[in-house]
């Protein structure tokens, strides 16, 4: 069977994923699961909050006509116009549900906006270290991904991003709390990184536009998590409720935009037309009507602080170095070797599966997504000790 040139492309540059897949299930049916300490992906094992179980429970009691009917490809008003109000509690603007698109996830959410926004060739910068779909889906829009590198802290560096932008530059993705670092970009640095883009404009008589991934946003430990809306006016936030309702498999997000950026009237039609015309079509009828009345319900956000200071502080006492993440459930630690895929294999000796930060356009870190139940961490702490002792660490 036929296969484009860049499917081929892509599949050969994503091949970790397959392999370190295959390695899992090998060790599991060697191993047993109880035994084999899986860190490699963001799925959550928390369960959702009861007060979406009893969202669910009144909907499916109290069934309307045409419940499950095509609706605008936006999304229900009702729905739109919850999800704006919280917005604009946490931003202090007048957003409405004019300004926002339900999605089938974040990832459907970026796939339209850049969509709406991207000529070929046009460039989008991401920061490394990236979530591994960015470049991906900006090939699937015709796009060109520009990588720039951040600080020893994983924050911004405005001096690479401001190198990166030419007269191509139509947009950049932010993601924060960050997959895989756990990093939360403060306000300070977000205002300064508007100062730069509307001065890049201005040089070159273009708009570039900010889009904050937010899928993590609601999952934060003590720090708070700046609106981008208040920072830079060409801004669009994209995200889902995967993380903070525990909903991965439901594939319900939106986008929303700046009300205040420019044509926003006119990029709202291409997001609803791109929606469609994308297969989307529409966000799923019953996640739509399962969050309108959940926007400010998440998971308990203090057991991924509990499950993050269990495994943080035992690797730190074991000599690992990381930058602390202030969200998200992943630690980004430094490999031991400069060669991130010789721990990784050793550590597969002890059965605990890791994902490769060359993945991510970071290479030699690995990703440990502690999402798993404490049991399975706890179990595994003095695995991670022999670890650690065979890969030359000290202990401090």
């Amino acid at each position: 069977m036929p296969v484009a040139t860049q499917i081929k492309k892509n599949i050969e540059s994503a091949s970790w994923i397959r392999k370190m897949f295959e390695e899992g299930a090998a060790l599991r049916q060697r191993y047993g699961a109880d035994n084999v300490f899986d860190f490699t992906l963001g799925n959550p094992t928390m369960e959702p909050p009861e007060e979406l179980h009893q969202e669910l429970k009144k909907i499916a009691e109290n069934p309307t006509p045409g419940m499950h009917r095509y609706m605008n490809n936006a999304g229900y008003d009702e729905t739109r116009a919850a999800v704006a109000e919280v917005i604009a509690e946490r931003c202090g603007n007048t957003i409405t549900k004019d300004h926002i698109v339900m999605t089938c996830g974040a990832g459907a959410a970026l796939n339209v906006v850049l969509k709406t926004l991207l000529n070929p060739g046009d460039e989008v910068i991401i920061l490394t270290p990236y979530f591994v779909e960015y470049k991906f889906y900006i090939d699937n829009q015709g796009g060109i991904p520009v990588e720039v590198v951040t600080d020893d802290n994983f924050q911004p560096d405005l001096n690479a991003i401001a190198s990166a932008i030419n007269s191509r530059t139509r947009a950049i993705i932010i993601n924060s709390p960050n997959n895989p670092t756990g990093v939360i970009y403060p306000e300070t640095t977000l205002n300064s990184l508007g100062t730069l883009l509307q001065k890049k404009e201005q040089e070159f008589g273009t708009t570039i536009v900010t889009i904050s991934d937010e899928p993590y946003a609601r999952i934060s430990f003590g720090e708070a998590v700046p609106c981008i809306f208040n920072s830079i006016q060409n801004s669009l936030i994209v995200t889902s409720h995967s993380k903070d309702l525990a909903l991965p498999g439901e594939r319900i997000g939106y986008l929303a935009a700046n009300p205040t950026m420019v044509d926003v009237d006119l990029f709202m039609q291409g997001a609803i037309f791109c929606n469609r015309v994308l297969g989307f079509v529409n966000a799923p009828a019953l996640m739509q009507r399962l969050v309108t009345n959940l926007q400010r319900v998440t998971v308990d956000v203090e057991k991924y602080r509990r499950k993050r200071d269990l495994l943080y502080n035992k690797l730190h006492e074991r000599g690992f170095e990381m930058v602390k993440p202030g969200g998200g459930f992943y630690l980004f630690p430094k490999s031991p070797f400069v060669d991130e895929m010789k721990f990784i294999n050793m550590a597969q000796k002890y059965r605990i599966l890791l994902v490769p930060g060359s993945g991510f356009g970071a290479p030699g870190f690995f990703r440990i997504a502690y999402c798993i139940d404490d049991k399975m961490i706890e179990k595994s702490l003095p695995v991670w000790e022999e670890l650690a002792r065979e890969a030359g660490l000290s202990a401090r």
